[in-house]
């Protein structure tokens, strides 16, 4: 086994799927513990079927980069779920219901009667659960990932005191002078972007599984915001790099694979945590 895995580590598009998937699980992480306590982890899930339709219409048009179309869009959504869901008439998850929907069911409308391909359902199989699309990445794609994902990062460790006042108690940090309204919109922005660069690894319909396991996975044994934060982005890069490691030895479907993995380890968390008493 293990020279198998160095025969295919030979080849770059192995190497490539390996730094994607391993700065796309630090980035979802990262927010992941944010959204789960500010109870914005279905966001996710609504953000990637925006995603799926915005690709579906840039496939259709046959655009060299499918991420002009697809980031800008997934972007505008984010910030108009954040918006409608402060809408005393429409509740935030009745916003993420509809845009969710609306945008899975366009999109799919859209390639189905555009879509040049003989093999729509093979498509939107790979594009709803990233079947092999993360070990076709392209070195463009995959600059793009490093530098998205040092912006996250970075933008991250220096608002973390702002971005962790918001997530505790909003009110208070309002009163105190913090612009709430702001760092809100900056993490709808920035799970926006975390949603497009997962895309590729875990598919549409499989991107909520990176932001909520490992949060949740951390929570049940660690029991500080810090701690949480810093041990989600070690279980989230490790079930990351372990699906895809197993995906290739043994041609299973990479990201049903890696959210496999973050189910076991939230399981072993539990477990962990119940014999610890937390």
């Amino acid at each position: 086994m293990i020279e198998t895995l160095q025969f295919y580590l030979s080849y770059p598009f192995v190497r490539y799927a390996l730094i994607v998937g391993t700065l796309i699980a630090l980035c979802s992480s990262l927010l992941g513990v944010t959204l789960v306590l500010k109870r914005f982890s279905y966001i996710g899930d609504g953000l990637s079927h925006v995603a799926f339709g915005a690709l579906a219409i840039g496939t259709i048009f046959d655009l060299t980069s499918t991420s002009i179309v697809v980031m800008p869009v997934t972007v505008i959504a984010a910030v108009l779920i954040l918006r409608t869901g402060q809408n005393p008439k429409i509740h935030g998850d009745a916003a993420i219901a509809m845009l969710s929907v609306g945008s899975l069911a366009i999109g799919y409308l859209v390639m189905h009667l555009f879509s040049t391909s003989a093999n729509i359902s093979g498509d939107v199989c790979s594009t709803l659960f990233g079947s092999t699309s993360i070990l076709t990445l392209t070195k463009a794609e995959v600059w793009l990932c490093v530098v998205m994902s040092v912006v996250v990062v970075a933008v991250f460790v220096v608002l973390y005191n702002r971005i962790f006042a918001v997530t505790f108690d909003e009110n208070f940090a309002k009163a105190t002078g913090v612009k709430t309204n702001l760092y809100n919109t900056l993490i709808a922005v920035i799970t926006a972007v975390i949603i497009v660069l997962a895309m590729n690894l875990v598919g549409s319909l499989l991107i909520s599984a990176l932001i909520i396991f490992p949060a949740l996975s951390a929570m049940r044994v660690v029991q500080n915001f810090k701690g949480v934060v810093i041990y989600s982005t070690v279980i989230s890069v490790f079930c990351a790099l372990f699906g895809i490691v197993v995906s290739i030895l043994f041609s299973t479907p990479v990201g049903s694979t890696i959210v496999a993995a973050d189910i076991v380890m939230f399981g072993v968390n539990c477990l962990v945590g119940k014999i610890l008493g937390k």
